[in-house]
């Protein structure tokens, strides 16, 4: 769990972003994503499946440039 105590001196804003950057830096985020909904084994092969094809094609289509 990302925690940030207020330094002495440090406005809110500060704060704010320092705990900001310590979540992203978590991935906390991801995991909230992940955990909102449940799949099924086989849905979540399909899906990633689906986006290894995805990142495949997007390299083919690179590599021929």
């Amino acid at each position: 769990m990302a925690e940030v105590k207020l330094q002495e001196g440090e406005t809110l804003e500060n704060a704010l972003r320092r705990f900001k950057r310590k979540v992203m830096a978590e991935d906390i985020i991801k995991e909230v994503k992940r955990h909102a909904f449940y799949l099924k084994p086989g849905q979540k092969l399909r899906v990633k499946q689906a986006l290894a094809r995805k990142r495949n094609s997007k390299k083919a289509h690179r590599e021929t440039e």
